[in-house]
């Protein structure tokens, strides 16, 4: 009915898969692999950029289409929003960052700030302090209150991280845990100097907004969390194995944080 020969056909019947079918399985098989690796979390570019430093020979095209053919997307980003209160008698400092977002050493400037989760015991609060070098999250703390308390501890586990010489610029909003007096003091005791954005404009802290953008995406949304404790567990997942150590950044010409620093330290050697 077809018009092949018994003896095509069984010729063809024996043969197996061929090399394209092959590599074809594979290729989905190590697609799947870093998008589960990732929490659902890389899309096409980023995936295709792992494969290829993994030595594959494959385009973010033809990732792109597999994961369509597999029905696999990254999470759908969603929309960020600004808790500290700016409304308070205390100090204000200048803008002296001034969305100089680029610095060329570590240790230059740290920016900072805070967001909110929800959770099923009530609000949790993040506080995050950045290194503008690589964008690796240097200090962060979890409360339950707005309270400045958070901000400091996040402050101080960031110094005993990094240990920072005096002149680190410390950039925040103008919000009222960055102007109190404990925070001020913290600072001045530690010889960093303090920039806070103007009033109202979040592009001046754009990267700490960003980076709350991005674990709002990657991690928080669809997540059921119980309490503080659940947040701070699920937090050193997302913020310390994967964000600093394994999540690619486009500014970092595609690097994690930590390949970025570690190359830093090879060229200057």
């Amino acid at each position: 009915m077809v018009k092949v020969s018994r003896s095509g056909f069984h010729a063809w019947s024996g043969r197996g898969e061929s090399r394209w079918v092959r590599e074809h399985r594979s290729l989905d098989a190590q697609i799947r692999a870093e998008y589960e690796t990732s929490k659902k979390r890389s899309g096409s570019y980023k995936i295709a950029k792992v494969l290829q430093q993994k030595g594959a020979a494959v385009s973010r095209t033809r990732v792109a289409r597999r994961m369509k053919e597999m029905g696999l997307r990254s999470k759908v980003k969603g929309k960020f929003q600004v808790t500290t209160d700016s409304k308070h008698t205390g100090p204000v400092a200048p803008n002296l960052l001034n969305r100089q977002f680029t610095v060329d050493t570590p240790n230059q400037v740290w920016v900072s700030d805070i967001t909110y989760l929800w959770t099923k015991s009530g609000w949790a609060y993040l506080t995050v302090f950045l290194d503008l070098f690589s964008r690796m999250v240097v200090g962060w703390a979890v409360s339950s209150s707005l309270s400045h308390e958070a901000v400091v501890r996040a402050l101080w586990r960031a110094v005993g991280r990094r240990n920072p010489g005096p002149g680190l610029m410390i950039h925040s909003d103008r919000g009222v845990q960055y102007a109190c007096g404990e925070f001020r003091a913290a600072v001045q005791q530690l010889g960093f100097i303090q920039s806070m954005s103007r009033k109202g404009d979040c592009w001046d802290n754009a990267v700490a907004e960003s980076f709350f953008r991005t674990l709002k995406t990657e991690w928080y949304y669809g997540n059921s969390l119980f309490d503080v404790g659940h947040v701070e567990k699920e937090l050193f997942e997302y913020i310390e194995r994967f964000y600093n150590g394994q999540r690619l950044h486009a500014t970092l010409g595609y690097l994690t944080p930590v390949q970025f620093e570690a190359l830093a330290k090879v060229k200057c050697a």
